[in-house]
């Protein structure tokens, strides 16, 4: 795995994430509202220690449809708060009483009818709430707070996406080397992976050796868009746009095709990315396109406030952005539901080795 660059210098002060369900609070943020009408059903359900699928599978079941017809618009932690939308598609009139999957770890907030089918992805961003407790130096995270407010923190991929002791990579690597994987969904998250980790390399590299510099050649993003051009040269006019938030510095999403970005700042991606040649061809024949990504994430309507658990947290990321990547700057936390569930792995394999 690549070790990451902290913006800030990593932080002094200690702290816990997660130590129950309810202090990780997420809310899925729709761009659209339901139409009222359609043979797709949305459902706003709030789910407590329930992971994405099996909530899936549940509502596929009381709706008596194939799991197929049961969509959403983005995975969610299990230990968690989560505000999710699923859509479910019954062809006719039919209305199911959803109000009776209601208990204590599930509640359906809404449903209603939409003339769409709900697909992944399908989403403005997340609002974040989370408690940290036992922090050790609440001064300090509160001075990074601000600092984050104004110029926000790298972009990186959240450990989760690379599984547990990045083990999604090395299974990339097998299958890219010819070993079958069946499962269509676990080659698509594999491949993510290994892209994703490559993508953490080109910008731990750039913020390391070119903290607050723009070169040559930058592929800059449109804010709040996919679309791209190349800055051939910074001239004031860009640096004012980039200073506004209106563009973005960007990394690649590695795939087929020619590099977007151009002289000294294709110089430098090629560089870092020269120790994974092999990972790049494999990528490329996969089938995989070029794209970007932001270099920087900046939360939005961020709010802070110390407690007597500790202190409060809560801010928008926009859709494919994580939380753990806002937190890494902020202090040293230990996932304490992360710790049990590793704990609860090494006593089962100790059992299972007598």
């Amino acid at each position: 795995m690549v070790e990451l660059h902290y913006l800030y210098g990593k932080p002094a002060s200690r702290g816990n994430l997660r130590t129950v369900n309810e202090d990780f609070l997420v809310q899925e943020l729709l761009p659209f509202t339901p139409t009222g009408e359609g043979e797709h059903h949305l459902l706003h359900i709030r789910k407590r220690g329930l992971n994405t699928v099996a909530v899936a599978e549940l509502l596929a079941k009381f709706a008596g449809v194939h799991p197929k017809e049961v969509t959403f618009a983005g995975q969610k932690d299990k230990n968690a708060v989560t505000e999710q939308w699923f859509g479910v598609r019954i062809p006719g009139k039919e209305t199911p009483d959803w109000q009776q999957l209601n208990s204590d770890n599930l509640q359906i907030l809404s449903s209603q009818r939409h003339s769409k089918k709900l697909r992944i992805g399908a989403l403005t961003g997340n609002r974040f709430t989370l408690i940290l407790r036992d922090v050790t130096d609440v001064e300090e995270v509160l001075q990074r707070l601000e600092q984050i407010r104004k110029q926000g923190v790298p972009n990186y991929f959240g450990e989760q996406r690379f599984g547990h002791h990045g083990g999604n990579i090395a299974k990339a690597r097998e299958m890219l080397a010819g070993k079958k994987v069946k499962d269509r969904n676990k080659r698509s998250l594999y491949l993510s992976a290994l892209r994703s980790m490559l993508f953490n390399a080109v910008v731990a590299a750039r913020l390391q050796q070119h903290p607050g510099r723009l070169l040559p050649g930058d592929c800059v993003m449109l804010a709040g868009s996919n679309s791209f051009f190349v800055a051939e040269q910074w001239d004031e006019v860009l640096k004012n746009r980039l200073a506004a938030q209106d563009i973005q510095l960007s990394a690649p999403l590695w795939g087929r095709g020619r590099a977007l970005a151009t002289g000294e700042a294709l110089a430098f991606e090629s560089a870092v990315l020269a120790d994974y040649a092999a990972d790049l061809d494999a990528l490329e024949h996969a089938g995989l396109s070029q794209e970007r990504r932001p270099l920087m994430l900046c939360p939005q309507a961020m709010s802070w406030a110390v407690i007597p658990e500790g202190l409060r947290l809560s801010f928008v990321l926009p859709a494919g952005a994580y939380a753990t990547s806002v937190l890494r700057e902020v202090l040293d936390y230990t996932d304490v539901a992360d710790v049990h569930w590793q704990q609860a792995v090494a006593a089962r394999e100790a059992q299972q080795d007598r």
